[in-house]
């Protein structure tokens, strides 16, 4: 009988088999950037005026918006505006308000996304050849982010002669990029 209660005795003094109590897993994703976009009206009627006294006109672009997908730590981005000339009939120079004529106000922001600060800025003549002459506005933030504005466009009459501008309808293309 000694020998069973030895070996019951062993049973008590070996330690039971411990179950793990933690585990660790690594865990990874990827985000995959998206894109810089801006997106504008196709077309846009200015305001209208006579030829006799007439200095100048000007109307809205219409709305304006860029959308950052990038989800970039530092987003910044900036938009240039460029203007072709303004012609009408056969784009004489007496037919030809040059782009040197042409201005572009941002105007403040209708709605922006994300964490950042949007700039609005005025490019008082759309003949520069640098985008650094001609930006139309700016933002800085973090991640994605998006802005929408309305753009003020402003035309001084005066012909390619700096004479007043002769009668017609003129066509011009304005370009806003963004990088």
């Amino acid at each position: 009988m000694a020998v069973a209660i030895t070996t019951g005795a062993l049973g008590v003094f070996m330690p039971e088999a411990n179950a793990a109590t933690s585990a660790n897993t690594g865990v990874s994703f990827t985000l995959t950037a998206g894109s810089l976009s801006i997106s504008a009206p196709a077309s846009a009627n200015l305001s209208s005026g006579t030829a006799t006294g007439t200095a100048s006109l000007s109307g809205s672009l219409g709305s304006t918006s860029v959308t950052d997908a990038r989800g970039n730590l530092t987003a910044t981005w900036t938009v240039t505006v460029t203007s072709t000339n303004f012609t009408t009939g056969g784009a004489s120079a007496n037919e030809t308000i040059p782009k040197a004529n042409v201005s572009y106000s941002s105007g403040t922001a209708t709605a922006t996304t994300g964490t950042g600060v949007f700039t609005p800025a005025v490019v008082s003549s759309l003949s520069g050849t640098l985008p650094a002459t001609q930006i139309g506005a700016t933002w800085t933030g973090v991640s994605n982010n998006s802005a929408t504005w309305n753009p003020t466009i402003g035309v001084t009459l005066l012909n390619s002669n700096s004479t007043t501008a002769v009668a017609g309808t003129y066509t011009a293309t304005i370009t806003q990029s963004v990088a």
